[in-house]
């Protein structure tokens, strides 16, 4: 058994973001000396980093307010069904002031390494300003979409004009996001994911052309925000203790429940009634309320795919530029569907040229743009939305290291092996909030990783109270855990997909490993599943 000393704090949370600050606060709140990190200036995880114009929520405000559904912040009022990025930050803001936990952090500063001390059992943290400290408990709060991915393209270094990523937009001298006139400007956009669908039809509006770099098309839906008004306002905060119970109970916490009919038993008239409903519906509705069997059957889900090709059909006048924005390599939901407000009506103006690199990829860049074959696309503006390492790339850049010095990195080199998706063997006391494979990262962040917050203090005051300081799963546990959640993914028709919840590795063999980051069992029956390890004493862990 470990000896025990004490260490500078009980826990080091990892991110300031919705998941991260209310984790230090729990913590805090439960008589733990607690130290939060973020190399960002301020709170506010994915909504400080991701400033670009046209970001915003695809979740329903209300829905995704955790700290005002608890009462933490019960007077917060929305603005917007669907909050944009600055509304997100202000919430986030009058979240951490009512909670008073800015004290609590160290803000511009990065973990560069988190090494198991076996002899002591504490974490010998070290932060990129020189200082090191030793804690108990790691949490990593690092949020699942958090790493940018930045292609390597050749020559970029070149580029004359401005270039930058999508999470990473330019900001004044007092660190505000800049902004851009694209006015009279040649603007590429390399992306056409989520991030991409919002930010394309804003700046299409100004600038002179807007070149569309597009790999891989997405089923995309219409968001359909509006503004709240006062009485509408009134009315949800009145239900918020309601609307917090019946998220709670749906598979990833969205207000939608799916339809318990197959797609076969319902009518084919009936069925294209119920699909334009749900597409006039704003939100998600289209993904997560449709028939039951939408990610189980191809047959089915190729009908309801039909229909959204349909719909972009409609939307979109020239029929070859249509049928390139219709995805042919994965079904309807088996990526994220982006959340659009007149995207395809964006391809319809004559300054919006879609260009597809998948047939013809980029060379390299010059310096006066981009160059594919012969062709050199003059640009002055350069936007990467091109994503991020999911799930596991913001922890694989930091040098963590369990049992014998095993680094995390290689412990999981083929897909992640855990107990939950909280704690993986080997690296005892580190606990991986809105990770891989638990409840929280294929859901509704807001209220799923704030459920595992409470969780996991839980367990920490469980330990404290029974003199524990050591947890790990037992070999078991874990396997049979990883089994079960890389077992319930291949049921899907989301496992052949190279979506940012895949782990793809390409073996030197020339075969390629495939691994779910997520776990797609559902919020409720996760929750379930964590309530019996706890009541049994926290089974499956070994404590010591």
């Amino acid at each position: 058994m470990p000896t025990i000393i004490n260490p500078d704090y009980d826990a080091v949370v990892i991110g300031a973001g919705v998941t991260g600050i209310y984790q230090t606060y729990l913590l805090d709140q439960n008589g733990m000396s607690v130290l939060g990190v973020d190399a960002a200036e301020d709170v506010g995880g994915t909504w400080y980093w991701n400033r670009y114009p046209g970001c915003r929520l695809d979740t329903e405000s209300y829905a995704y307010g955790y700290f005002a559904l608890k009462g933490i912040i019960p007077e917060w009022r929305w603005s917007e069904n669907f909050a944009g990025q600055p509304e997100m930050l202000r919430y986030v803001n009058a979240a951490a002031d009512r909670m008073d936990i800015r004290r609590l952090y160290k803000f511009k500063t990065k973990v560069v390494s988190a090494h198991y001390n076996e002899a002591d059992n504490v974490w010998d943290i070290r932060l990129d300003d020189g200082a090191c400290l030793t804690c108990r408990y790691l949490i990593s709060a690092t949020g699942p979409l958090s790493a940018s991915a930045m292609p390597d393209y050749k020559g970029l270094d070149l580029f004359q004009g401005e270039a930058f990523h999508s999470s990473r937009w330019p900001t004044d001298a007092d660190g505000k996001p800049r902004n851009i006139d694209f006015a009279g400007k040649r603007v590429g956009v390399i992306g056409t994911g989520a991030t991409g669908v919002q930010i394309i039809p804003i700046v299409a509006e100004t600038a002179q052309d807007l070149f569309v770099f597009q790999r891989t098309p997405n089923w995309c839906t219409p968001l359909g925000n509006s503004a709240l008004g006062e009485e509408e306002m009134d009315l949800i905060k009145a239900r918020f203790p309601t609307i917090l119970e019946y998220v709670k109970t749906t598979p990833t916490a969205f207000p939608y429940h799916r339809d318990t009919r197959k797609t076969s038993e319902v009518p084919e008239k009936e069925r294209n009634a119920f699909f334009e409903a749900l597409y006039d519906k704003p939100g998600y509705g289209i993904w997560l309320s449709t028939f039951r069997d939408l990610l189980l059957s191809k047959e089915s889900n190729k009908i309801l795919a039909d229909f959204v090709a349909g719909k972009i059909r409609q939307r979109v006048d020239d029929p070859e530029v249509a049928e390139k924005l219709i995805p042919v390599d994965h079904p309807f939901g088996a990526k994220r569907v982006p959340m659009e407000t007149n995207y395809y009506e964006t391809y319809n103006q004559p300054n919006v040229h879609l260009v597809d690199i998948k047939t013809t990829p980029i060379d390299e860049f010059v310096a006066q743009g981009a160059k594919i074959g012969e062709e050199i696309y003059d640009l002055d503006v350069i936007i990467f939305a091109t994503g991020f390492d999911g799930i596991t790339g913001s922890l694989d850049r930091i040098d963590i290291r369990g049992h014998d010095g095993v680094r995390l990195i290689d412990a999981w080199v083929d897909g992640p092996s855990t107990y939950l998706g909280l704690q993986a063997r080997g690296f005892p006391n580190f606990y991986t909030l809105v990770g891989p494979h638990n409840g929280s990262a294929f859901c509704n962040v807001g209220v799923c990783g704030a459920l595992q917050a409470e969780w996991v203090t839980q367990m920490l005051c469980y330990m404290k109270a029974g003199n524990y300081s050591y947890a790990q799963p037992t070999q078991v546990a874990e396997k049979q855990w990883t089994d079960a959640v890389y077992a319930d993914f291949a049921r899907t028709l989301m496992a052949d997909t190279n979506a940012w919840w895949v782990k793809v590795t390409q073996k030197p063999d020339g075969t390629t490993v495939r691994r779910t980051l997520v776990y797609v069992g559902g919020g409720p029956e996760y929750r379930k599943r964590c309530e019996e390890v706890a009541y049994g004493g926290y089974e499956g862990f070994e404590l010591a």
